[in-house]
């Protein structure tokens, strides 16, 4: 009998190990994000997750539009190329969630935030879309692609005549 009981609060004892991990998650932070992505859902996923285009955002730029942008790589990364807009910070990711720099974003303004490739920006507006930051978009392939729109000399230049007659 007490054989029999051991063998049962083995199978107790592991069932109870491996079903921990499925319990370990943050429930609250889940429902937050759940939130954030309740309307990332087919062809229009883009859209849902905030993401602009290149011509969109220089668009915007022509057109006086008001936002803050701010690049999210890394010091290596922006020691020589950033944006020269009106209201750019730069803040690397890892930096990003300290309570002074979050202090320091708009929480009524549109916030645009871009990287290498677009990739670190997205799963950074997320998490600030996640913390309060509603109007926050991600440049749709980051400063790359802003490169390969504008061209590399006109990306880091201001917006002027010469680009816009692209």
């Amino acid at each position: 009998m007490k054989r029999q009981w051991l063998k049962y609060a083995g199978v107790v004892a592991a069932a109870l190990m491996l079903s921990g991990p499925a319990f370990a998650y943050d429930r609250e932070m889940a429902e937050g994000y759940a939130e954030v992505f309740k309307t990332v859902d087919g062809p229009k996923a883009g859209k849902h997750l905030h993401l602009i285009k290149p011509d969109k955002f220089v668009e915007q730029v022509r057109q006086g539009a008001k936002f803050t942008t701010v690049d999210i790589r890394t010091p290596g990364e922006t020691r020589f190329f950033t944006s020269s807009l009106p209201g750019n910070r730069v803040i690397p990711l890892a930096e990003l969630f300290e309570h002074e720099n979050l202090s320091s974003l708009p929480t009524d303004g549109k916030i645009v935030l871009f990287c290498k490739s677009g990739t670190r920006a997205s799963a950074a507006a997320a998490a600030l879309r996640g913390v309060g930051f509603e109007n926050t978009y991600v440049l749709k392939g980051g400063f790359k692609a802003l490169s390969s729109y504008l061209g590399p000399k006109e990306a880091n230049a201001p917006i002027g005549a010469k680009a816009a007659a692209r």
